[in-house]
């Protein structure tokens, strides 16, 4: 069964979902935005037969901590180190890594700072590479070099319309009702608590920083070759394909899979993913 935990980092709420047994195997999920952990609720129990699963909230966002923009520094750099520091608290020492939107700068950093924990990649709309970025980043990109003249426009991506989108486009027709408008409305909630959209703000600010981390990542894959999983929505407006099959120039060997799905591929493809992830994980644990 999953059980719902809080622990604190750095004198901060961390909120971490976790399954399975800590003596098997550990899978690290990290979500994206604008959700948090919730968005692995079907997938954690999908995996915890055969692994310890561990799936946090980032600090504000879900029921983790959301301290202001004035009592901390919201930048991926800091996300990553609290990341860290739970997994360490947890005396989590080597894992896979289920990266998705905001979850890929953030593991990413792990991975390329202590590649020797990593034993397995598994992104999903994860990008780290130039390629795949689409219109969706351009008035994001503006607004970091310009936050007075472009944050009302991109106050919309914090909207309720906004929300929904990232869950639906892109959603082949016969396929659109499975995904649960529970899970906008919920994420809708957490981004409408006082003080949040300045978190977000500061964050949609700080992304730029992480492109100028590609290199390293690349890097740390071309050096490394750490088995990974690509499982990516095709019809993704936010990260499109292009940026999936870029893995492939450093990672030859990685196994790509394009599903007929949007930017949150697990809602309407959440069987399919799963069983990818456990067959690849067996084969990579049994070369171990």
């Amino acid at each position: 069964m999953t059980t719902h935990n809080y622990v604190e980092i750095q004198g901060h709420s961390l909120f971490y979902r976790e399954a399975g047994d800590p003596a098997n195997p550990t899978v690290v999920l990290l979500h994206g935005f604008p959700t948090s952990s919730a968005m692995f609720a079907k997938l954690i129990p999908e995996l915890a037969a055969d692994y310890h699963v561990i799936a946090p909230d980032h600090l504000g966002f879900g029921q983790s901590a959301m301290p202001s923009v004035d009592e901390f520094d919201y930048t991926f750099d800091a996300l990553t180190d609290l990341t860290v520091e739970l997994l360490d608290t947890l005396g989590v020492d080597t894992f896979a890594l289920y990266i998705q939107d905001y979850g890929a700068p953030i593991g990413l950093r792990i991975a390329s700072r202590f590649p020797e924990r990593v034993t397995a990649l598994i992104t999903q709309s994860g990008n780290a590479y130039l390629d795949g970025f689409t219109p969706f980043w351009e008035p994001l990109f503006a607004h970091a070099t310009d936050r007075v003249a472009h944050e009302p426009e991109v106050r919309k991506l914090l909207e309720l319309d906004a929300t929904k989108w990232q869950y639906t486009h892109g959603v082949p027709a016969d396929r659109i009702a499975l995904v649960s408008p529970d899970r906008w409305t919920l994420d809708q909630a957490y981004l409408d608590r006082p003080g949040n959209n300045e978190i977000q703000l500061q964050l949609f600010f700080d992304y730029k920083n992480n492109l100028d981390g590609y290199p390293t990542f690349q890097k740390y894959f071309a050096e490394y070759q750490p088995p990974t999983l690509i499982t990516w929505g095709e019809h993704d407006e936010i990260f499109a394909a292009d940026g999936a099959r870029a893995y492939l120039r450093d990672l030859p060997d990685a196994e790509l899979h394009l599903l007929d799905a949007g930017h949150f591929a697990l809602e309407t493809h959440g069987d399919e993913i799963a069983t990818l992830i456990r067959d690849f994980l067996q084969r990579v644990n049994a070369k171990a």
